[in-house]
């Protein structure tokens, strides 16, 4: 199976872009619920907790997890690429969201190929929301500073949003008031931004919302779920040798850390149809 790993239930926008770009792979979604948000958290515990929810997929027989949510992979991938896949699991495979998201940002098109760059064309602003962690770990200024240094980058902390997402606040004065904190300052700049991601799962559940604030059609909101299966499409055609390693019957199992019933209620809410969750425990890797 491929897992996908979210930090909660907003990472389900992540897995619902894969089925619908690549429906026939099994998938295995786990959502650490229990102890979300990781945004507020520190590197080290973002770390030790996305590496327990990495090592419990590949026990579960994914070969391949893909880490839907941004903190994680700002905060904990290139370690786990660079150094713990060598050392434990050499044969198996993390991919993220920031790469891909960047790439994007920087107006790349999904079929662009691997170390491609758009130096000459990209110019203008650009913005990031994200939470704590992420737009702390300057992850997208790194790779955005690779892809298109012509750009100027505008990053947006929004601490509170996975929190009222999670409890189910999607629009509403509280939802707008925190919504107008977050963006107005962005939208009220001289040079205001051409292209707005989404940089944390969650949030395309407020796109309405942000839409709403957002009024001039012509910036662009980036949703990651499009931008991800899009880029695994691709990934997957690089790499025949993990296709062949993946099962393909069409099956999904859900898990999350906190109540599975409440959690399969967020979930359908989400994707539209009832799932069966279960609840796991993850423990401390050595």
């Amino acid at each position: 199976m491929i897992g996908v790993f979210d930090s909660g239930f907003g990472g389900l926008t992540v897995l619902d872009a894969l089925i619908q770009r690549l429906p026939a792979f099994d998938y295995f979604y786990l959502g650490d619920s229990a102890r979300a948000p990781y945004g507020a958290r520190s590197p080290d515990v973002i770390y030790e907790f996305t590496r327990e929810a990495v090592e419990f997929l590949f026990d579960a027989g994914c070969p391949l997890v893909i880490l839907a949510c941004n903190t994680a992979s700002a905060r904990a991938l290139r370690t786990l690429q660079q150094r713990h896949l060598p050392a434990r699991r050499p044969d198996h495979r993390i991919l993220g969201v920031v790469r891909p998201s960047a790439e994007a940002l920087a107006g790349l098109p999904p079929e662009a190929p691997p170390g491609a760059v758009a130096r000459e064309s990209a110019t203008g602003t650009v913005a990031v929301l994200g939470t704590t962690g992420t737009i702390a770990s300057d992850s997208y200024r790194i790779e955005l500073a690779k892809l298109a240094p012509g750009l100027r980058l505008v990053q947006q902390s929004c601490p509170l949003l996975v929190p009222l997402v999670e409890e189910g606040e999607l629009s509403g004065p509280g939802t707008d008031y925190f919504l107008h904190k977050y963006l107005d300052p962005i939208l009220d700049a001289t040079a205001p931004p051409e292209r707005i991601l989404l940089a944390c799962t969650h949030y395309p559940l407020l796109v309405t919302s942000i839409r709403a604030v957002v009024d001039d059609p012509a910036i662009e909101l980036l949703d990651q779920g499009e931008i991800v299966a899009s880029r695994l499409a691709r990934w997957l055609a690089r790499h025949p040798e993990m296709t062949t390693r993946l099962t393909q019957t069409g099956a999904r199992r859900y898990a999350t850390t906190d109540d599975p019933q409440w959690f399969a209620a967020r979930a359908a809410g989400l994707l539209g149809r009832a799932i069966a969750a279960e609840k796991v425990h993850l423990h401390s890797v050595d």
